[in-house]
């Protein structure tokens, strides 16, 4: 079995920062690709931020540039770091990495439970 644990959420007011955490752990041969979702009231679910196991990084266009997304593989965890928050920027954020359970096969999603950003005044 497989369990992402994020940290980090809670509520912050419009320009402040906030660093999100999840750290993957189970039984597995290791991870390929790891991102963060969003989900706002009213909006269907949209990528945030997405890295390869390689580092390198995309950003939805409304996040570029306050957005920063990295991963320490060694701890097979990711972090998104939100600076200059936004009132738009509130949703539940999930946490989602791609397990490699054997070489050579396909890969597996796994999701987090989610946890609530809040930007408001």
């Amino acid at each position: 079995q497989v369990q992402l644990v994020e940290s980090g959420g809670g509520l912050v007011q419009p320009g402040g920062s906030l660093r999100l955490s999840c750290v993957a752990s189970g039984r597995f041969f290791s991870i390929n690709a790891m991102g963060w979702y969003r989900q706002a009231p009213g909006k269907q679910r949209e990528l945030v931020a997405v890295i390869t196991r390689g580092g390198s990084p995309n950003y939805a266009d409304s996040v570029k540039g306050r957005f920063t997304i990295a991963r320490d593989n060694a701890q097979n965890t990711v972090y998104l770091q939100m600076n200059s928050l936004k009132p738009e920027d509130t949703a539940v954020y999930y946490c989602n990495a791609d397990i490699l359970f054997l070489p050579l096969s396909p890969t597996v999603p796994y999701w987090g439970q989610g946890t609530q950003v809040t930007v408001s005044s």
